[in-house]
C-alpha cells in the first residue's frame, strides 16, 4: 500500500519534483532575469554520392582540394572517404548562422559537382553501396578500424550528424551543463531525425543513424559528473581500458570540446532543410543559455535513471518528430511535438535574451507541419518507389 501525503503518493511526489526540475514553466521574474547570450556554431557532415547512381562514392580528396581553396580549414575529411564535414565560424545571430550554412553548403555543392558527385544531407546512405569502404587513410582512422573491427563495418559508408557548439566560460561549466542538458537531448534528436533508410530499405526508425552510431565506443548520453577533473579522470580510465583510443573518441551526446571553449551537442542527424538546422541550433543555444543559470547557482541536475534515459533516446530514434517520445518527468510516452514545445518553453529565457523567440516559433510551425526529415524522405520514396528520388530531394544546393 502506498503511503499518502497531502493527497499524493510518494511516487507521484517524485514525479512532480522531477517535472519541476526538468520542464516546469519559469516565472515572469525568472524570465526577466539577465541571461548571457553566448556565441554558437554548427558542424555538418555530408555524404558524397555518385551523380548517376546515387551510390556513396569515395571522392572526398577531390572535393577537399576544390572546396579547400574557398573554405580553408572550415572543411575537412571524416572517418570514411565518402564523407565531408563543414564547420561554421562562431556567430551571434540566427541570420549570421543561416548565412554561414548557406555559404558552406554552396561551396561543398560546387566542389562535389566538379568531381561528378553530389553532397547529400542524410544521416545514412539512401542508396546502398555494393560493398564496404576502407576508412580515410589517416593513421588514426586506420588504427580505429583495426581496433574496433566489425563495429566500423556496421557504419557502412558513414553516418552523418549535425553538431552544435555553444561558447562556455570554462570546462567545469561545460561538464555541469551536460548534466542539466541530459533530459532534453532525446527531444533534440527526435527533432532532427533524418535517416530512415538502412541498406536500401526502410529501417522502421526515423533515425537509423542513431541506432547504428550507438554501437560505436564512446557514444551515448553524457555521464553525470561534478566537474572537469572527474570528467578527465573517467576519460583517462576509458582510454587506459582500450575502450577509446584517445580523447577524440569521446562521442557523448554533450561534451566539452577538445579544441574550442565550447560545449558540443552532437545528438542530431544532418538535415537537408535549413530551417530544421537553424531551429535546432537556436534551441540548443537558448536552452544552454537558460540552464547555465542553474549551473552557476549550484542547483542539482535532474537525476534521470540511465536506463530511462536510454529508453528515451531509443524512442526518439524510432519515432522522430512524427510519433511519440518519452516524457522523462512522467515516465510515459507523449507526442514528440509536445516535447519539443516543452523544450521551447524551457529555453524561453535564453531565446528571448537572444531575440530569437519569434523566429523560433515561426521555424517550429514550418518544421512541425513537415513532420521532420524522416517523414520527408519517406514521402519522396512513396511518390515513385525510387530511392534515387530521395537522394535528389536531399542533395545540397
Amino acid at each position: 500500500m502506498c503511503v499518502r501525503n497531502g493527497g499524493k503518493n510518494r511516487r507521484q511526489e517524485g514525479s512532480d519534483q522531477l517535472s519541476r526540475k526538468i520542464g516546469a514553466p519559469l516565472s515572469s521574474e525568472s524570465r526577466a532575469a539577465s541571461v548571457d547570450v553566448p556565441t554558437f556554431g554548427v558542424e555538418e557532415e555530408f555524404l558524397l554520392v555518385d551523380r548517376e547512381t546515387r551510390v556513396p562514392t569515395p571522392c572526398v580528396s577531390m572535393v577537399l582540394k576544390s572546396a579547400g581553396e574557398v573554405l580553408g580549414d572550415q572543411v575537412q575529411a571524416e572517418l570514411f572517404p565518402t564523407q565531408v564535414e563543414t564547420c561554421t565560424r562562431p556567430v551571434r545571430t540566427l541570420q549570421e548562422l543561416r548565412g554561414e550554412l548557406l555559404r558552406l553548403r554552396t561551396a561543398i555543392a560546387a566542389a562535389a559537382a566538379e568531381t561528378g558527385c553530389l553532397a547529400v544531407a542524410s544521416g545514412t546512405a539512401v542508396v546502398p553501396a555494393p560493398g564496404s569502404f576502407e576508412v580515410t587513410g589517416s593513421s588514426r582512422y586506420l588504427r580505429m578500424a583495426a581496433e574496433f573491427g566489425a563495429v566500423t563495418d556496421e557504419l557502412g559508408s558513414g553516418v552523418c550528424g549535425c553538431h552544435v557548439h555553444v561558447a562556455v566560460s570554462c570546462r567545469d561549466e561545460a561538464v555541469r551543463l551536460g548534466n542539466h542538458l541530459r533530459p532534453w537531448l532525446p527531444t533534440v534528436g527526435a527533432l532532427a531525425a533524418n535517416s530512415p533508410f538502412r541498406k536500401g530499405w526502410d529501417s522502421g526508425y526515423a533515425s537509423w543513424r542513431a541506432m547504428s552510431w550507438s554501437q560505436w565506443p564512446g557514444v551515448g548520453p553524457p555521464p553525470m559528473l561534478p566537474d572537469a577533473a572527474a570528467y578527465d579522470a573517467l576519460v583517462d580510465s576509458l582510454i587506459a581500458a582500450g575502450f577509446m583510443l584517445d580523447r577524440g573518441m569521446i562521442y557523448w551526446y554533450a561534451r566539452p570540446s577538445e579544441h574550442f571553449p565550447t560545449l558540443e551537442v552532437r545528438v542530431a542527424d544532418v538535415n537537408a532543410d535549413l530551417d530544421t538546422v537553424v531551429l535546432l541550433a537556436a534551441l540548443v543555444r537558448g536552452l544552454t543559455a537558460t540552464l547555465v543559470g542553474a549551473v552557476r547557482a549550484d542547483e542539482p541536475a535532474p537525476a534521470i535513471p540511465d536506463r530511462l534515459l536510454q529508453a528515451a533516446h531509443w524512442r526518439a530514434a524510432r519515432d522522430g518528430l512524427a510519433g511519440f517520445g518519452l516524457d522523462l518527468a512522467a515516465g510515459r510516452p507523449r507526442p514528440a511535438v509536445e516535447l519539443v514545445e516543452a523544450l521551447i518553453e524551457r529555453a524561453a529565457p535564453g531565446l528571448e535574451a537572444a531575440g530569437d523567440m519569434d523566429e523560433v516559433q515561426a521555424l517550429w510551425r514550418r518544421v512541425r507541419l513537415a513532420r521532420g526529415g524522416a517523414a520527408r524522405q519517406r514521402e519522396a520514396y512513396r511518390r515513385r518507389g525510387d530511392l534515387r528520388d530521395v537522394v535528389d530531394d536531399l542533395t545540397v544546393q
